[in-house]
């Protein structure tokens, strides 16, 4: 609890909630709209391209950390971008990318 205190960018979301995002998130995973955005094969972090049946879905804003499955917040990610993002917001993930590159 004392984190939340301090840091203004911890939430609290409910498992309940991040249950009902999971399950829009999929149901978005099947439409034109996804796979459209999948198409181009290309990683929205780091620009790699890839087959685009190997791109993930990510949050932009992570779930955990208060983001919806919605059009503006989904991105196809690879996975290694996908799995060292985790829970960070736009702005931690920059400084993260940040400090590879120097």
């Amino acid at each position: 609890m004392k984190d939340r205190d301090t840091n203004p960018f911890l939430v609290f979301v409910s498992e309940e909630d991040i249950k009902r995002e999971k399950s829009r998130a999929r149901e978005l995973r099947y439409t034109r709209w996804w796979r459209q955005k999948c198409a181009k094969g290309v990683c929205y972090y780091c620009g790699r391209h890839i087959r685009p049946s190997d791109l993930t879905m990510d949050h932009v804003v992570p779930l955990i950390r208060g983001g919806k499955s919605i059009k503006n917040n989904l991105v196809p990610a690879c996975k290694e971008c996908n799995n060292k993002k985790k829970y960070l917001l736009p702005m931690e993930w920059e400084e993260y990318l940040k400090g590879r590159r120097e």
